[in-house]
């Protein structure tokens, strides 16, 4: 999949909230580099973009595979058409997928307010590191190494935190973690 260019166009996936089942399973490293991964990617930055958010892993939409997508640059802006109405115009895509991602480096600390398509309406604040240094496979398998900081390196920790089936209200204090599991489950009727 070739990102010049880049349109979202796919099919809008379900997004798994929590506590579903399959967003706190270590998710199992990507084998299989063909045409199915292609189009999951393909529906996962639609997915993505229309929900809106910056990034999205696999298993927020039901697949317990180590692969995610993110797009920390792209502009959304609601407008006023002709005929009245508002729309949404993005443009401005900058694409990336990870695919098997290791964090092979870190430094520094920062803290950013973060939300989750997984967890809508809870934004908190949360610890990551500044810089990391990233080993990842493409959607053809090679091999590639990125180093990532400030919004890039928090959105590619968070997203990698999914694929170890971490939600980021697990990274927050026991105090701000209770409240919200409790809230979210009573919320859900459980």
């Amino acid at each position: 999949m070739k990102f010049e260019n880049y349109r979202p166009e796919g099919e809008k996936l379900p997004i798994f909230t929590y506590p579903d089942q399959v967003l706190s399973v270590v998710a199992a490293p990507v084998t299989d580099f063909n045409r199915g991964l292609e189009q999951l990617v393909r529906n996962m930055l639609f997915t993505m973009y229309h929900a809106p958010g910056i990034g999205l892993a696999a298993p927020q939409v039901g697949v317990s595979q180590r692969i995610f997508v993110l797009d920390v640059d792209y502009d959304r802006e609601v407008v006023t058409n002709a005929e009245g109405r508002d729309e949404v115009r993005m443009s401005n895509f900058n694409p990336m997928v990870l695919i098997n991602p290791v964090i092979s480096g870190t430094s520094g600390t920062t803290t950013f307010e973060e939300g989750c398509l997984s967890v809508p309406g809870v934004y908190e604040e949360v610890k990551r590191y500044k810089s990391i240094h990233v080993k990842y496979q493409d959607l053809t398998g090679a091999e590639l190494e990125l180093t990532a900081e400030d919004l890039l390196a928090i959105c590619i920790q968070h997203e990698n935190d999914h694929l170890d089936g971490v939600v980021f209200i697990e990274r927050l204090s026991n105090l701000k973690k209770n409240f919200y599991k409790k809230k979210i489950l009573k919320e859900k009727g459980r």
